[in-house]
């Protein structure tokens, strides 16, 4: 963290793995939800827009702090561009139109997004130096074919990380050549701290800006409205039995739902009385699992039956 006298200020930081999304996207388009639990990496949404991003301990994230009047995204870049020159000389970086940086000219290293309040903006970014690009790639991408939504889309770019180019670059070095050639260009000495994230004290009301970012309200009921049309097959015996799964979901929440079984193979009263009862419900695995379970207690004596249905159920979680 370094400060200016003022005002302004850059913070560096790193996390776990997650994905997070710009304010105004959404998760189930923007990547695979269901492999993101089985790894445990966690999501988050922006306050800011912009695209979708993944972010681990080989990622460096960095915020900068600014009045509306001192906000200058270009200006930041150039001095990432200067701070990675300064210490490894060859290095081909630039900064393209849409202020991301590109090793090469071909490979997508930082990413951006910002956000200008009425006085003040911050604008933050990547830095990819060593981070585990197959579970990028794996989690970037959505398993959904037939979802339709007006939320923003992100752009699909070719990544690579600094050190696949210079093995020497580690993340602490690379911090250190940010945060240095930030102070030099604002003319700071000893300004360069290391702060706890979670001190009250120190950045008060980040415990409430926390709570909140963390809640579900925000990361999913904010997804602009959207509907699932899905088609998919169920194995049984030799056959296999097609089942059309229509949804709406908005703020989160599913607001029409129709399950459409193309055969005896399973009670229609069944499946519509399923579709009913998630009406209302949040568009998530463990919420429908309950009503599930609900509907094989009354199906339990029959055990085929039982099987049927338990299989369509893992299937409509699975698009959750």
């Amino acid at each position: 963290y370094v400060q200016t006298r003022g005002g302004q200020a850059l913070l560096l930081w790193r996390n776990g793995p997650a994905v997070v999304i710009g304010r105004h996207q959404n998760p189930w388009r923007e990547c695979n939800l269901k492999l993101m639990r089985e790894r445990g990496v966690q999501l988050s949404r922006r306050r800011s827009g912009g695209g979708t991003v993944y972010h681990d301990l080989g990622n460096i994230n960095l915020t900068f702090f600014t009045s509306r009047q001192g906000y200058d995204r270009r200006g930041n870049l150039e001095l990432l561009i200067s701070a990675l020159k300064g210490i490894r000389p060859h290095l081909d970086v630039m900064a393209t139109d849409r202020h991301d940086l590109l090793l090469n000219r071909a490979f997508k290293i930082s990413g951006t997004a910002s956000k200008i309040g009425r006085t003040s903006a911050y604008h933050h970014c990547t830095l990819l130096c060593n981070s585990d690009r197959s579970t990028l790639s794996s989690v970037l991408q959505s398993p959904h074919q037939g979802l339709k939504t007006n939320a923003t889309p992100s752009t699909p770019a070719r990544v690579k990380n600094l050190c696949e180019e210079d093995p020497t670059l580690t993340c602490d070095v690379l911090m250190e050549a940010i945060a240095a050639e930030y102070a030099k260009r604002h003319g700071l000495r000893g300004q360069i701290m290391l702060i706890d994230p979670r001190d009250d004290l120190l950045l008060p009301g980040i415990g409430k800006f926390t709570q909140e970012l963390k809640s579900w309200e925000w990361t999913y009921g904010r997804t602009p409205k959207f509907s699932i049309s899905h088609l998919f097959s169920l194995h049984h015996d030799v056959n296999e039995e097609e089942v059309k799964l229509n949804m709406s979901i908005n703020h989160g929440r599913i607001e029409s739902c129709s399950i459409e079984v193309f055969s005896e193979w399973l009670p229609s009263t069944m499946c519509d009385q399923l579709a009913s009862d998630l009406i209302g419900n949040r568009f998530c695995p463990t919420e429908t699992m309950v009503l599930a379970s609900a509907h094989l207690r009354i199906c339990s004596v029959d055990n085929e039956l039982h099987n049927r249905w338990n299989a369509l159920c893992e299937q409509v979680m699975a698009i959750m």
